[in-house]
């Protein structure tokens, strides 16, 4: 059944009401506000204080547009804004909040050009969209969302990637594509498979596995018979094709007519329905198996533009992910460290490419050929044990629809107080990914949808990475690589490596979690620091070994960069850097303090 014609026929925007629009409209300028100022793109002027609460006031492009709030200054520049304290004023009169006018009033100031303002404008729309979505949606407050199982929670986020203004864009999504396929959303749908010619697509696998052993846990003796009885009616031979899985929107609306010409020759053949439901994750193009959790996630090419991405997956990349999974696994595996902290990964462990050969000559990098590959990943379903449960790491972050705190009710709901919950997280989180970079110069993309924690009794006990192919970096020019590894070298400086780690975990993180433990746990954020610094120095106690390359690498030095992630998508908001050149596309203002300077004797 094609769920999409199912959904909503009769309103399918029951969300967009003024009451909810102003309530959205409110809480993204408060983003916007907190995170232009971040980066050094506005500079709010303080007015007053009072009681630990900075009055400030911003001016617009044009001297008659002003914004007035109130905010608590964190440590990293963090600018905790109260949202009921907004107020715009056009020639001291009071006007409503819009996001989207917010944008143009500051266009200037943005720096964007003319020709990125319209994409980045519906990306902001479209962001505000989902966010009435799901505050319409709420099902759970954060007192019982804390109760609920790995994918409740995980259908149950609200933010997004939290230093992203437009970071839920899925520009090419309709209304009912929407309702179909967020994650928000929570529809189960079936994958479409089609059967593509070996002269174009090609499998790949980790050494345990083979195309044999992948399809039958994918699709079942029954399907695949069904999908050969189909390529055999039509004169063909199976043993000629191999079987891709193709996400929903991606037949309809990208294969059927880009590759047009493939199936009119019998490249590509349409087999129909995979057998299981599957479930959209939040990074949208990750499907959970919702039948049979076990088996593996299944990734698939999305041309979406989201989050300044167009969301496809290479072909040219696919053959090297399994090699890259198996170097990574046997590095971490063996490692007696990683394996006391129970530190993993979601192993990447078969790929599928399917070349288009008429785009191929204008570029392997060009969004159309990456419209068709698929990877298939462990699920986390398979690393837990009895009373164990999983959870997103960006729940950390939520509230509910009355500004409660997810991070307040599952320590809460914990038998250990605040500060032995915060040591517990970080020795289960932070600890690894410390180990992972002075110990072998690697660095992964660790923010809160990518890692997946593991909870016992609502306490963290251990960290599981995903998305490990396409976001690890590896530094270190002592190490072997094999050939098809040999893509994840980075050469860069000392300092921008330990950037690295400031910047995904302390900015990106760290950053955000540190008010909410202060207003809703009542746990300043000094003994925050104080317990990543103390986690930090547990470990180089534990690693005389290493005291070289502490030093090198001065996890307590006193500045480091500011790395401006708006600022990369205001410059180009379809392609926010150069996947050939990540580490030199990034954007640096002026430097932050480090919270954890202070704690380098304890």
């Amino acid at each position: 059944m094609n769920t999409v014609n199912t959904i909503y026929e009769q309103e399918i925007t029951p969300h967009l009401i003024p009451e909810i629009w102003e309530k959205v409209n409110r809480l993204h300028t408060r983003k916007i506000l907190s995170e232009l100022a971040h980066e050094l793109i506005i500079t709010p002027e303080l007015q007053q204080t009072n009681n630990h609460w900075g009055h400030y006031k911003v001016i617009a492009d044009t001297p008659e547009i002003t914004y007035t709030f109130k905010a608590k200054k964190y440590a990293l520049d963090h600018w905790h804004i109260d949202p009921k304290s907004i107020t715009k004023y056009h020639h001291k009169e009071k006007q409503p909040l819009d996001s989207l006018k917010f944008i143009i009033e500051f266009r200037h100031t943005l720096g964007i050009s003319d020709e990125m303002l319209p994409t980045y404008m519906e990306e902001i729309t479209s962001t505000l969209f989902s966010a009435a979505f799901k505050y319409k949606k709420e099902t759970f407050d954060a007192a019982s969302l804390v109760h609920q199982d790995f994918q409740g929670i995980e259908h149950a986020m609200t933010e997004g990637h939290p230093c992203f203004i437009a970071n839920n864009g899925r520009i090419g999504f309709n209304t009912k594509e929407f309702l179909a396929y967020s994650p928000e959303a929570d529809l189960p749908f079936h994958i479409i498979w089609i059967a593509g010619h070996k002269e174009n697509a090609s499998f790949y696998c980790t050494k345990e596995l083979s195309y044999q052993k992948v399809m039958a846990q994918q699709l079942g003796e029954e399907t695949i018979t069904r999908f050969n009885t189909t390529l055999i009616d039509k004169s063909l031979s199976p043993e000629a094709y191999i079987f891709i899985p193709v996400h929903p929107w991606q037949w309809n609306n990208k294969i059927t007519t880009v590759f047009s010409q493939d199936i009119a020759n019998q490249s590509i053949v349409y087999l129909g329905e995979g057998p299981y439901r599957h479930s959209a994750q939040q990074s949208i193009r990750s499907l959970y198996n919702l039948d049979h959790p076990k088996k593996f996630y299944t990734k698939t090419s999305l041309s979406i533009l989201n989050m300044g991405f167009m969301r496809g997956l290479s072909p040219y990349y696919m053959g090297s992910t399994p090699p890259i999974t198996e170097w990574i696994s046997e590095l971490l595996d063996t490692d007696s460290y990683l394996n006391k902290k129970g530190f993993t990964m979601l192993r990447e462990v078969a790929t599928v490419g399917y070349r288009n050969l008429y785009f191929e000559p204008l570029g392997k990098t060009k969004a159309h050929n990456k419209m068709l590959s698929a990877l298939w990943r462990e699920s986390p379903d398979t690393k837990i044990q009895e009373g164990e449960q999983l959870m997103t790491m960006a729940a950390l972050l939520h509230q509910d629809n009355e500004g409660n705190s997810f991070l307040k009710e599952i320590i809460k709901a914990s038998p250990i107080n605040t500060e032995s919950w915060v040591q517990q997280y970080l020795s289960a989180y932070l600890a690894p990914l410390i180990h992972c970079f002075y110990k072998y110069g690697i660095v992964f993309m660790p923010h809160g949808e990518n890692l997946i924690l593991v909870m016992k009794d609502h306490i963290p006990v251990r960290a599981i990475m995903k998305d490990i192919t396409e976001e690890v970096i590896v530094f270190n020019d002592q190490l072997t690589l094999p050939e098809k590894v040999q893509r994840l070298y980075t050469e860069t400086t000392d300092e921008m490596q330990i950037l690295s780690i400031f910047t995904d975990v302390f900015d990106c993180i760290f950053r955000f979690i540190t008010p909410i433990l202060d207003e809703h746990c009542n746990y300043p954020e000094t003994l925050f620091w104080k317990q990543v610094a103390i986690c930090i120095h547990k470990y180089k106690q534990a690693h005389p070994e290493l005291t070289p390359r502490f030093e090198r690498y001065d996890i307590f030095v006193k500045q480091f960069k500011r790395c401006c992630l708006n600022r990369l998508q205001l410059d180009n908001t379809k392609q926010m850097l150069n996947l050939a050149a990540p580490i030199e596309s990034l954007k640096l203002e002026g430097t932050l303090e480090n919270p954890i300077a202070p704690f380098r004797k304890l």
